[in-house]
């Protein structure tokens, strides 16, 4: 087995227990809440989409700077949550970041340099979906990085992070929470469906094995950056749809914005040209009707 760093292994006996604080989140009094009706979760939803078509409009006009992190358990609903946030935005303004494993060329460098050449320019929305804190959680965990790289990462990112909103950045950090029982029946699900299998990669699995160790990593984590400057925010993704729902409500919040979509639009009139002849259609090569 892959050693963990010491500076994961030695823990308070509080950090100690299988199951990190973070990762506990219940409803009041432990009562688990009622489903969403379907028709509730899909008015709202289509109601925050149109606010975020608003932020989005709002951004480009005043070429804002904004940077939203998902990180969290794996199967914790992070992916469904981005499709959501990028559902109705225009990729060219709001775009995804889902870096794959390191070149060796991307190993040499400075830990946060290919992600900081990905950051957003002036009137861009980035999200990560992971980040630099795989060093913080994947990388000391499975011993893709040494004990000293890991020390150092977590003495740099308040630092790194200070830097960019001192820039003018707006830097968001949310963490998805989801319980140990949870995250088996959506392993479970995966495993029966032919097409969600391709989300559990190698790596989920080994995570899932080492649940206690990357909550302490977790934890850690936390004591180091959440920050005034970028606090993180936990969102309790036991139920996927209310996760969606208070993840968007939450970003819409933190980010003042204001109106500035195009009011109603006439269409100019079409150009006439009698004198255009449109090529046959036996000179082109058509998609079979098969439906």
């Amino acid at each position: 087995m892959v050693d963990v760093p010491s500076t994961v292994r030695t823990m308070t006996d509080e950090t100690q227990a299988s199951t990190s604080v973070f990762d506990t989140i219940e409803p009041a009094a432990g009562v688990k809440k009622p489903k969403l009706k379907k028709k509730f979760y899909e008015d709202e939803l289509e109601r925050l989409q149109t606010e975020l078509v608003k932020l989005q409009s709002f951004v480009k006009a005043e070429g804002l700077r904004v940077v939203v992190i998902f990180e969290g358990r794996d199967a914790a609903g992070k992916g469904g949550v981005i499709k959501r946030i990028t559902e109705r935005l225009n990729p060219r303004i709001c775009r995804v970041e889902a870096l794959g494993t390191a070149t060796e060329r991307e190993k040499t460098q400075w830990w946060f340099q290919r992600y900081v050449s990905r950051l957003p320019a002036a009137g861009e929305i980035v999200l990560f979906d992971r980040s630099w804190y795989n060093r913080a959680l994947v990388e000391p965990v499975m011993g893709f990085c040494t004990e000293e790289e890991y020390k150092e990462f977590l003495r740099s990112v308040p630092e790194f992070e200070r830097m960019l909103v001192r820039s003018g950045i707006v830097l968001i950090k949310y963490w998805f929470s989801v319980s140990d029982d949870e995250q088996e029946r959506r392993f479970q699900a995966r495993l029966e469906d032919t097409t969600k299998r391709w989300k559990l990669s190698p790596m989920d699995l080994e995570s899932r094995a080492r649940w206690v160790e990357f909550s302490k990593a977790k934890d850690i984590m936390f004591d180091h950056t959440d920050i005034k400057q970028a606090p993180w925010f936990v969102v309790s993704a036991e139920d996927k749809k209310r996760a969606r729902l208070n993840t968007i409500s939450h970003l819409l919040s933190v980010i003042p914005y204001e109106d500035r979509t195009l009011g109603s639009i006439e269409l100019p009139p079409r150009q006439e040209d009698g004198s255009y002849i449109r090529p046959p259609i036996s000179e082109q090569t058509f998609v079979p009707e098969n439906y």
